[in-house]
C-alpha cells in the first residue's frame, strides 16, 4: 500500500521526521518498504497484511499515526447539498444473489460536466502511480484510495431503464470490461447489470459500454459490499485483478459504503458540477455491530511479560476505535469498531495495547510464563518415518496437489471415485517438465505419479541415485455433497527391485512396531507388474501396495529404467506404533541357517509358504528370507514352480544341537507337503 506524505498531512498534523514515523509504522504492523520523492511529495510504501484491510486506505493510516502519536484525527464530514428530484423515480435496485453481494447502495446525479481533474487531485494520484482519466473517474479512485471502499462510477444514460440488477451471469454469458478485453463468465461470478446486459463484474471491474465518456452527464455512484471469496475467485479465474478487487478481497467496512458514497457525491458536485438527486437506494443486509470483548488486565503482564499502565489501556481502546462498554480495575470490555474485523478475542486486545505501547519497552529478559508443549502423536510417527527412511537412502521431495488426468487414472488403489477438479488449474512447471500431459486441474488420489514425474525429470537430467518419498495428503471424494476424505499417506519411489523396497517397508513397519508382522497379498494394479506387487496388510487391515512398474507403466511416464513403488496409509501406522522406545535382548549363541527348494503349484504365493512355516517353526524360527522363483516344465512339470528359501533358527538359552535344528526342518518339510503339497528337491 502506497500512501502520500501530503495527503496523510490533511487527516493528522505531521509534526514527526519520516524516519521517526516510518519507524514507528513497522514497530507497529505496517513494515515500512522503503519512500520514493515525487514532484515535491513523498510515497511511502508500507506493507499491510491481509487481516489489516483498514489500513488499505488514507484515513487507516493516519488514523494508526494519531494513536501512535497521539495527535488529533481530522475525518471529513460528507454533506452534499441534494436538489430537486428523488432517485427513485429513476433508478431501482434488485439483488438476486445475496450469497455473493450482502449490500448494493446507489445515487444518481445528474447535470455533470465530465473535464479534467484538479491540479490538487492529479497530484495526489499520481503519487500513489494511478494513471489520470477524468474528474469523475479519478473522484472515485480518490474516495477509494483514501478510506478503502472501492466505488464505481456509471454513465447513468446506459443503464437500460435505470435498472440494477446483481445477479449471477447466464449461460455462456461473456462481458467486455473496461480494459476492452472479452471475458467469459463462470456460474458462480457476481455481475451488476441493468434490464438486458451485464455492465459491471462485481467488485473486480467495470464494463466498456457503461464507462464515464466525455458525452457523460448523468452518473449513478455504486458503493457495495461484495462476498470476500466470490470476488477473489473471479478475479483469478479471470485472471483480471484490480485495486478494488484487492480490497474486496480482504473484507471491506460495510459501515463506511454510505460515508465512501457521499464522500464521492461531494467531490463530483465540487469539481464537475451537476446536481444529486434526493434519496439513496440502500439495498441488501445493514452493517452487524461486533461482539464485545473482555479483556483481563492481568493478561496483559502474562502474555507480554511487561506492566501496562491501567490507564493506558482504555486509552488506546478508544483511539483506535473501540467502545468501552464497560471497565473495573480488572477488566474492560470494548466493541472493535466496523473497520477492525480482524479483533475477535481477548488476545486480539492485548496485542493492540502492546504494539500502541510499544513492542520495543518489551525486555529481552522478560519473564514471561511458558507452558510446557508436547509434540502431538501424529508428528511423532512421522518423526520415526522420515528417519527411517532417510537411513535407508531415500530423499524426501514435495510435488504439487494437482495433476493432469494422464496421471490420476494409471494408479489410484485407494479410491475409484472420480477426482475432484480445481476451477484454477495449475500453470507453468509442469508444462514445462511434461509436454502434452493435458490440463493440470485434479487434486491427486495418490502420491506416485507425482514422484515418478521427478523420477523422469532426475533421469533427464542424468542424476544416479534417486530414491524418494513424500508424506501428503490425497483427496479421496465420497459423493458430491461431503467434502472430500483427506488422508495422508506416504510414498516411495526407488530404482531398487520389488524385493528390496519390500524390506525397506518391513523395516519401517518393525521401527513402529518389532511385534506385529506383515502380509503381502497378490493384487492387480494397472500400473504395477502383476508379478512383482502386492496388496499390503497388517491384522487385516490394508497397509498398502507396494510393486515394480510395468512395462507400459514405464512407457506412460516416461522413464528409462526399472523403479518400483510403494504407498501406506499414515492412519494404519499410527495406530500399530509403539511410541515407547522398545529393545530386544540378543542371543549369544550361533545360529543355524538351512535353505530349502520346494517344487509347488504356480497357484501357490510366497506369503502363504512363509506363514505356513512360522505355524511349525516355534520359539527357535529367527528368519525366514525369500531367495528366488525358479520355473522348468520339463523337470518338474507344467504348472509348477520352485521357491527357493533360507530358514535361520536360533535359541536364546543354548547352542543348537544339529538333531533339533533337523527336527524343525523335518516339521518344515512335513506342513508344506501337508498344505500345499510342496516336494522337497534334493
Amino acid at each position: 500500500m502506497i500512501v502520500s506524505w501530503k495527503w496523510l498531512e490533511q487527516y493528522v498534523d505531521l509534526k514527526m521526521s519520516h524516519d521517526e514515523l516510518t519507524d514507528r509504522l513497522t514497530m507497529s504492523g505496517l513494515n515500512h518498504e522503503g519512500t520514493e520523492k515525487v514532484d515535491g511529495d513523498r510515497a511511502i510504501d508500507l506493507e499491510v497484511t491481509s487481516n489489516r484491510a483498514d489500513c488499505l486506505g488514507h484515513l487507516g493510516v493516519a488514523r494508526e499515526i494519531a494513536v501512535l502519536f497521539d495527535l488529533p484525527l481530522n475525518i471529513p464530514d460528507p454533506n452534499p447539498a441534494m436538489g430537486r428530484g428523488n432517485i427513485k423515480d429513476h433508478c431501482s435496485v434488485q439483488i438476486e444473489c445475496p450469497d455473493l453481494c450482502y449490500r448494493y447502495t446507489a445515487r444518481l446525479l445528474k447535470g455533470v460536466k465530465i473535464g479534467p481533474s484538479p491540479d490538487w487531485l492529479q497530484d495526489r494520484l499520481e503519487t500513489l502511480g494511478i494513471g489520470i482519466v477524468n474528474n469523475v473517474v479519478d473522484i472515485s479512485n480518490y474516495v477509494m484510495f483514501e478510506c478503502g471502499q472501492p466505488l464505481h462510477a456509471f454513465d447513468f444514460a446506459k443503464i437500460k431503464s435505470g435498472m440494477i440488477v446483481v445477479r449471477r451471469p447466464f449461460a455462456d454469458e461473456s462481458f467486455v470490461a473496461i480494459d476492452h478485453k472479452t471475458y467469459h463468465l463462470q456460474p458462480n461470478m457476481c455481475m451488476i447489470a441493468d434490464e438486458t446486459d451485464a455492465v459491471a463484474i462485481g467488485g473486480v471491474m467495470g464494463g466498456a459500454d457503461s464507462e464515464v465518456s466525455p458525452a457523460t452527464t448523468d452518473i449513478l455512484v455504486e458503493a457495495a459490499y461484495f462476498d470476500q471469496l466470490s470476488v477473489r475467485n473471479t478475479a483469478r479465474m479471470l485472471n483480471l485483478h484490480s485495486p478494488s478487487s484487492f480490497r474486496f478481497e480482504r473484507n471491506v467496512d460495510s459501515a463506511q459504503i454510505d460515508w465512501a458514497s457521499r464522500r464521492c457525491c461531494q467531490l463530483i458536485l465540487e469539481n464537475g458540477g451537476g446536481e444529486l438527486l434526493d434519496g439513496f437506494i440502500d439495498v441488501g443486509a445493514r452493517p452487524v455491530e461486533n461482539e464485545p470483548i473482555v479483556l483481563r488486565l492481568p493478561q496483559l503482564k502474562r502474555v507480554l511479560g511487561i506492566d501496562i499502565p491501567a490507564d493506558f489501556v482504555p486509552n488506546t481502546l478508544e483511539a483506535l476505535g473501540l467502545k468501552i462498554e464497560c471497565q473495573d480495575g480488572s477488566a474492560v470490555t470494548a466493541v472493535p469498531p466496523s473497520w477492525r474485523k480482524d479483533l475477535t478475542r481477548e488476545v486480539d486486545l492485548v496485542e493492540e495495547v502492546g504494539r500502541i505501547y510499544g513492542f520495543e519497552k518489551v525486555p529481552e529478559n522478560a519473564n514471561v510464563p511458558m507452558a510446557a508443549s508436547f509434540r502431538l502423536t501424529t508428528d511423532r510417527v512421522l518423526g520415526s518415518v522420515r528417519t527411517v527412511l532417510i537411513a535407508n537412502g531415500f530423499d524426501e521431495a514435495m510435488t504439487p496437489s494437482l495433476v493432469p488426468e494422464s496421471w490420476s487414472e494409471p494408479f489410484s488403489p485407494w479410491s475409484q471415485t472420480e477426482p475432484l477438479a480445481s476451477s484454477q488449474p495449475m500453470l507453468g512447471v509442469l508444462e514445462k517438465a511434461s509436454q502434452n500431459i493435458g490440463a493440470v486441474d485434479l487434486l491427486r488420489r495418490s502420491l506416485v505419479p507425482s514422484l515418478l514425474e521427478a523420477r523422469r525429470i532426475n533421469e533427464y537430467r542424468s542424476n544416479t541415485e534417486i530414491e524418494l518419498f513424500e508424506i501428503a495428503k490425497v483427496y479421496l471424494t465420497r459423493n458430491s455433497k461431503e467434502l472430500p476424505d483427506q488422508p495422508t499417506l506416504i510414498a516411495l519411489v526407488s530404482g531398487r527391485d520389488f524385493f528390496e523396497v519390500k524390506g525397506v517397508v518391513q523395516t519401517l513397519v518393525a521401527y513402529l512396531n518389532p511385534n506385529v508382522s506383515m502380509e503381502a497379498r497378490a493384487c492387480d494394479l494397472e500400473l504395477l507388474d502383476v508379478n512383482r506387487s502386492a496388496e499390503l496388510l497388517i491384522a487385516d487391515q490394508t497397509l498398502g501396495w507396494i510393486g515394480e512398474v510395468s512395462e507400459s507403466g514405464r512407457k506412460h511416464f516416461g522413464l528409462r529404467h526399472n523403479a518400483s513403488v510403494a504407498e501406506l496409509s499414515m492412519s494404519v501406522l499410527e495406530k500399530l506404533c509403539v511410541l515407547v522406545p522398545q529393545h530386544e535382548n540378543q542371543s549369544l549363541f550361533p545360529a543355524i541357517s538351512r535353505d530349502f527348494n520346494f517344487v509347488v503349484s504356480n497357484s501357490i504365493h510366497w506369503a502363504d509358504l512363509r506363514s505356513a512355516i512360522t505355524e511349525v517353526g516355534g520359539d527357535i524360527l529367527e528368519s525366514i528370507e525369500y531367495r528366488e522363483t525358479f520355473r522348468d516344465a520339463q523337470k518338474d512339470g507344467p504348472h509348477k514352480k520352485r521357491l527357493l528359501l533360507s530358514v535361520t533358527l536360533r535359541s536364546s538359552d543354548a547352542t543348537l544341537t544339529g538333531e533339533q535344528a533337523d527336527s524343525v526342518c523335518q516339521k518344515i518339510v512335513e506342513q508344506c507337503k501337508a498344505k500345499f503339497d510342496a516336494s522337497l528337491v534334493a
